[in-house]
């Protein structure tokens, strides 16, 4: 059986690569672009670093930045009205996942009009947008080089998944010397996002020998240096292999979907507003440990891959210090629980059903290995909160 791969049709990646970005967009006969993109980008003084790399090769752009860290389907509007008003020809995604979540959004919505719940899964999303050049600066979501989106609707607290090649970004710009500045906890939130991110590409039911590979050198990269680019964030061989990682995690997940991990976490991200790299690592040791009995082998190579495990290690032996791994990263990287983060208890469990439905509705705990009812998501939810 063959497998459909979709990739960036640009890929520059290395220190410097997001000075390249007039060059890139002139590649695509594209000359007036609008930058979406966040405050911090601004007051950082990102911004300003593309625009006078566009300067130099005399292209003006636009400006959106008024991105927030979880996009919701209203906080995309102003900038659906930049591209619809003006005659911009491109988009520039600079940023974390979620600006260039929310340039995914604006790109198809400024186009091709209607509301976000429209492009929603399971309706695959191949019209065309206004093509996006993305610049990540975070080593987490991979979002560069994916073809989803997640854009939460404010109506009904879902964080709404959208899929298809129409999200996929014409070219990515991976620099790493864009991390270098980041702060510990969004260095280690992004980072477990990013191993997630391979893990469950590798597990998933929709894992195929390309996505396989793509995972496992992620894991490769990701596991050894999360810890060295938290405790040391001026680390540039370090920072540079995660940036790495977290690419190919993205490609990975792209192309194998992810799993239980993910469909659990955006309503916890969408109903408490937890960032969603950090809901992904408050989950991730008890959906490991959930799954790991329907893909033994998967999950012992995923241990062999982050280093935690000898080649000759039991499969049984490689899913114990896997397990163990990911509790200790946790516990290093000073991931809160669910109450220490500030989560109300009684709110938590009144909105448990629903979260459990959202989770089943988003379609991702179909990949996971092993299958879980909305029964057991609600018990998985309620373990979780009472090991913390």
């Amino acid at each position: 059986m063959s497998s459909v791969i979709v990739l960036p049709r640009v890929m520059q990646v290395g220190a410097g690569a997001s000075r390249e970005v007039a060059s890139v967009l002139d590649k695509f006969n594209c000359h007036k672009p609008l930058i979406v993109t966040d405050q911090m980008m601004s007051q950082l003084g990102y911004v300003d670093q593309i625009k006078s790399s566009l300067q130099e090769k005399g292209v003006s752009a636009g400006l959106f930045a008024d991105c927030l860290p979880e996009p919701t389907d209203e906080s995309i509007l102003a900038g659906v009205a930049m591209v619809q008003e003006g005659d911009y020809d491109s988009i520039i995604a600079l940023g974390g996942g979620s600006p260039i979540d929310s340039a995914k959004a604006i790109s198809i919505l400024g186009k091709f009009g209607g509301e976000m719940s429209d492009y929603r899964f399971p309706r695959d999303v191949s019209e065309t947008g206004l093509p996006i050049i993305a610049i990540p600066t975070t080593a987490g979501t991979g979002s560069e080089a994916t073809r989803f989106t997640i854009i939460t609707n404010v109506k009904s607290d879902e964080k709404m998944l959208c899929a298809g090649l129409g999200f996929m970004p014409v070219a990515a710009l991976v620099d790493y010397e864009l991390t270098l500045s980041l702060p510990s906890r969004v260095t280690a939130d992004t980072g477990i996002d990013a191993l997630t991110h391979a893990m469950e590409a590798y597990v998933s039911r929709k894992a195929n020998s390309y996505s396989d590979t793509q995972a496992l050198q992620a894991m490769t990269l990701i596991a050894p240096n999360l810890r060295r680019v938290y405790h040391e964030p001026d680390n540039r061989k370090a920072r540079e292999a995660m940036m790495l990682g977290a690419t190919l995690a993205g490609i990975a997940f792209s192309n194998a979907s992810v799993a239980l991990v993910h469909g659990m976490s955006r309503p916890i991200g969408a109903h408490f507003h937890v960032p969603h790299g950090l809901s992904n690592a408050m989950l991730l040791p008890a959906v490991t440990e959930f799954s790991i009995e329907a893909a033994s082998e998967r999950y012992a190579d995923c241990a062999r891959a982050m280093t935690v495990a000898n080649a000759d290690d039991s499969d049984a032996v490689a899913n114990e210090k896997l397990l163990s791994e990911l509790t200790a990263i946790n516990k290093e990287l000073q991931v809160p629980g669910f109450a220490e983060f500030g989560i109300d208890k009684a709110v938590f469990f009144n909105s448990i059903e629903l979260m459990a439905e959202q989770a089943v509705a988003s379609g991702s705990p179909g990949n996971n290995p092993r299958q879980a009812s909305k029964e057991e998501i609600v018990s998985l939810y309620t373990k979780i909160w009472e090991q913390q």
